[in-house]
C-alpha cells in the first residue's frame, strides 16, 4: 500500500525502529525491494535519486514505483531523493509521488530555509511528506577522498540551527549530518551520537540517516537508538548485485542478459532482506 513518509516515520517512531530506503534506478533494484520487504512483511521506502534520471527518467521508472507500491502488501513510501529544484519537486509530486526531499544545503542558510518552504507549502497541499538536508554530507567513497581532517563542526548539523529550521519550514523529516558519508566508505565512520540525540530531541521530527551502508549492524542499532527513522541504504546493495553479476559470468556459458537480471534482482532482495530486518528489528 502507498503510504506517505509521514505515516510511515510516525509508525517508526513509536515502535523505535527505523525504516530503509532504496534507491531504484532499475525494475530489478525496485523488485528486489518489495519483495524483501513482503517477506519479512515490514515497511519501505523506494526511491528515485534525481542524479539517476541519466540513468532512467523519472517519468518512465516514477509510474512503476508507485504502482508496486499500490499493490504491496506492505507500507510503501514512493519517495524522491535529493531533489534540487521545485520543478523536479512538483513533476514527482504530479507522478504520483508521497514524498520528496528537496537538498537545498550548499546554498546558505537563508536560501535553504526559503527553498524548503517553498517546497512545503507545495507539498502539503498535495498531502505529500517533505525531507530536507541541513548540515554537510561529504563523499568520502566511489571517487572521493578522505574528508577526515575537515571542521566537524562546520561540516555537522547544529542541533540548536536544526530547531530553528524545523520550526521555520515545517518539515517532516530532516536528513543530518552526524558522521556518515554517501558512497563506498574508505575510514570507518565517526558518529556522533551525542549530536544526534540532541538534533532529534530538538526538532521532535524523525532524522534521515543518508550514506547508510557500510556500518556494522551495532551501529545501524545505535543510530536508531539515538533517533534515526529513516536510513537510506543503497552503495553497498548495488555493489553486492554487480558482484553477484560478475560470479554468475565468470561460471556460466552460453548466457542471456535477462539472466543477468534475475541474478541481480535476487542478490538485491536478499541484501535488503538482511538490511530491513536490523532496521525494523525483525529476524531474518
Amino acid at each position: 500500500m502507498l503510504v506517505t513518509l509521514k505515516e510511515n516515520l510516525k509508525k517508526a517512531d513509536e515502535g523505535n525502529y527505523a525504516v530503509g530506503q532504496f534507491n531504484c534506478p532499475t525494475l530489478e533494484s525496485a523488485r528486489g525491494a518489495i519483495e524483501a520487504a513482503e517477506d519479512l512483511q515490514a515497511p519501505i521506502i523506494l526511491a528515485h535519486a534525481e542524479v539517476h534520471d541519466e540513468i532512467i527518467p523519472i517519468e518512465l521508472i516514477g509510474p512503476v514505483l508507485v504502482r508496486l507500491a499500490k499493490e504491496a502488501s506492505v507500507p510503501v513510501t514512493v519517495h524522491l531523493d535529493h531533489g534540487t529544484n521545485l520543478e523536479m519537486v512538483k513533476k514527482a509530486i504530479d507522478i504520483g509521488f508521497s514524498s520528496v526531499m528537496i537538498d537545498a544545503s550548499v546554498l546558505t542558510y537563508e536560501e535553504n530555509v526559503n527553498t524548503v518552504k517553498e517546497v512545503v507549502e507545495y507539498a502539503h497541499k498535495n498531502n505529500v511528506s517533505v525531507e530536507a538536508e541541513l548540515g554537510v554530507m561529504t563523499s568520502s567513497g566511489i571517487g572521493g577522498e578522505d574528508t577526515g581532517g575537515d571542521n566537524e563542526d562546520e561540516l555537522y548539523t547544529d542541533p540548536d540551527i536544526a530547531k530553528d529550521f524545523v520550526e521555520k519550514t515545517n518539515i517532516d523529516a530532516l536528513a543530518a549530518a552526524f558522521g556518515t558519508v554517501h558512497g563506498i566508505y574508505v575510514n570507518k565512520p565517526n558518529l556522533d551520537y551525542d549530536r544526534l540525540s540532541k538534533i532529534h530531541d530538538n526538532i521532535q521530527r524523525p532524522v534521515v540517516m543518508h550514506g547508510g551502508s557500510g556500518l556494522s549492524e551495532e551501529e545501524y542499532i545505535n543510530t536508531i537508538n539515538h533517533g534515526v527513522r529513516k536510513i537510506n541504504y543503497y552503495s553497498y546493495a548495488a555493489k553486492a548485485g554487480a558482484d553477484a553479476v560478475k560470479k554468475y559470468v565468470n561460471q556460466h556459458e552460453d548466457i542471456f542478459y535477462h539472466d543477468l537480471t534475475v541474478v541481480a534482482k535476487e542478490e538485491l532482495r536478499n541484501n535488503y532482506k538482511k538490511a530491513i530486518s536490523i532496521f525494523t528489528n525483525k529476524g531474518v
